[in-house]
């Protein structure tokens, strides 16, 4: 499932219940409090970096997923997810790109 960030949730469906045909919801690993002891990082540029990573990440798993469901080797679901996340990021950074450009033609208009 879609946590609206565009990553999956921890709490997807899991496998099906044979008795009652109801899905299980997928166990939850890792600590859900874990403090990271990376240091955040201060300047805009690096933000936005890691940001192009990993919108180029999430395009890149997207894409491949969808091969693997033409293939026949991803389920419906995983495809469905991983397009949906993608053009989640696809549309964030059109609008990043759309408020980059409108900031530029602001300035340019600014007289000196």
């Amino acid at each position: 499932m879609l946590d609206g960030v565009g990553k999956v949730s921890p709490y997807g469906l899991g496998g099906l219940n044979d008795a009652q045909g109801l899905t299980q919801p997928a166990p939850v690993t890792g600590t859900p409090n874990a403090v990271t002891t990376e240091p955040l990082p201060t300047d805009f540029g690096t933000v936005l970096g890691r940001m192009t990573l990993e919108a180029i990440s999430t395009l890149k798993q997207g894409e491949q997923t969808a091969v693997l469901g033409v293939r026949g080797q991803a389920t419906t679901q995983q495809v469905v997810e991983a397009v949906m996340a993608s053009e989640q990021t696809l549309q964030a950074g059109i609008a990043i790109r759309d408020k980059v450009v409108s900031a530029y033609l602001e300035i340019s208009r600014m007289t000196i």
